[in-house]
């Protein structure tokens, strides 16, 4: 019998580390079988641009993985029973489960409301792709003048505002952030934020702890109101209930806690990746979620499952940082070196440089996905038997 590795999810952890297990492992040991619930492939760091306006290159995940060993299945996730070892499945054609001897949780994340009052009815957001679309279809129908506030001030948040603010000048845009927007960046990068802010005309509100979203505006802790005709809610991403709901070990948070070679701590026949998994870096701190980490983290993911399957010796060197990106607009962005444990240097590249730097960086991460079995060698190896079945 083959050893069956079903993996969930095909953003960037899932659809790189089906495509590397496939590269590894040989055909007549393995059987392979990749869900997701969207037959695309769907370029999460560019949601911001399809709101925006722009259209996206579609890439039809059949197309991605034709002519390799790895089983598409487009069906949503319904539950995951990590003692029967099985998932529970539904597709247009109904319920159905599916059971492995090694499961690979790379399910991502989805928008976090935090509790906030509004922020289902009245907020858009740039998580996926369906939500991007409703954020662009509403942005058309605004009229000049009219005002957008981006909640948050992270990445995403900063991203969002400049990019709606390059391609509707005429609207009035504002960032309500928590805490400071950008704070964690170098000297010189902070600057430069802030002068990308003035040139665009966005206006920023920080230390405004938004406690409630309504149809036109927000209201913060302090009580100030800000006025908006749009809300963007960007001011984090939760992990989806499903490996909270079954009895593997998660974080308050709902992330899969797994140990230097992403492998569960309480069920070592599943492996966590991305978003999903609480996994420790260079110099014990957590990983972030992003696509700085989901991309190693299959490599090394797919190569300790291939390690041990085949009985090699499993790596476990933890997963650093180099750079931060933050693209502003099409033609402007900054690019944060940081050391491996993700702390901002003094080395900063901005401007039209930053921004071929950061759509090489973003092009690299999806050109791995779309060529699944380029990346290891050609040579496959033999699982090693242990009893009637392999075992991870």
């Amino acid at each position: 019998m083959k050893h069956r590795i079903v993996v969930l999810g095909a953003g960037y952890a899932g659809a790189i580390a089906a495509g590397r297990l496939a590269k590894r492992l040989h055909r007549n040991d393995v059987e392979i079988t990749l869900v997701n619930a969207d037959p695309e492939f769907v370029e999460r760091v560019r949601m911001h641009q399809l709101a925006s306006g722009q259209d996206l290159p579609v890439r039809p995940l059949r197309d991605i993985f034709a002519g390799t060993d790895v089983r598409l299945r487009i069906a949503r996730v319904s539950a995951v029973d990590a003692d029967r070892k099985t998932v529970d499945l539904i597709d247009e054609n109904g319920a159905e489960t599916l059971g492995y001897d090694t499961l690979v949780y790379a399910l991502g994340s989805t928008v976090a409301d935090y509790g906030v009052p509004g922020v289902a009815e009245h907020a858009h957001n740039v998580a996926g792709k369906q939500a991007a679309l409703r954020l662009r279809a509403r942005l058309s129908e605004l009229s000049s003048g009219a005002s957008v506030v981006i909640v948050g001030g992270g990445l995403t948040s900063i991203e969002a505002a400049t990019e709606i603010a390059e391609a509707r000048p005429d609207l009035q845009v504002a960032i309500a952030a928590r805490g400071g927007v950008g704070d964690w960046l170098d000297e010189k990068a902070q600057v430069y934020l802030r002068g990308a802010f003035e040139r665009f005309g966005i206006t920023v509100h920080e230390h405004a702890d938004v406690t409630g979203v309504t149809e036109d505006g927000v209201q913060t802790r302090s009580g100030q109101r800000i006025a908006a005709q749009m809300t963007v809610w960007t001011a984090g991403f939760a992990v989806h209930p499903i490996a909270a709901a079954s009895t593997l070990e998660v974080t308050d948070a709902g992330q899969i806690v797994v140990d230097a070679t992403l492998r569960s701590v309480s069920h070592p026949d599943v492996y966590a990746l991305g978003d999903a998994a609480h996994a420790i870096g260079v110099g014990g701190k957590a990983l972030r979620m992003g696509c700085a980490t989901a991309s190693p983290m299959a490599w090394l993911g797919a190569d300790a499952i291939a390690a041990r399957l085949t009985g090699r010796e499993v790596p476990d060197a933890p997963i650093g940082y180099r750079k931060q990106c933050i693209s502003l607009g099409r033609r402007d962005a900054i690019v944060q070196a940081v050391t491996a444990d993700d702390q901002p240097t003094a080395k900063v590249t901005t401007g039209r440089m930053g921004a071929r730097v950061k759509e090489l960086i973003c092009g690299a991460a999806a050109w791995s996905v779309l060529h699944p079995t380029l990346l290891v060698p050609s040579r496959r190896r033999h699982l090693v038997a242990s009893g009637a079945r392999v075992t991870a």
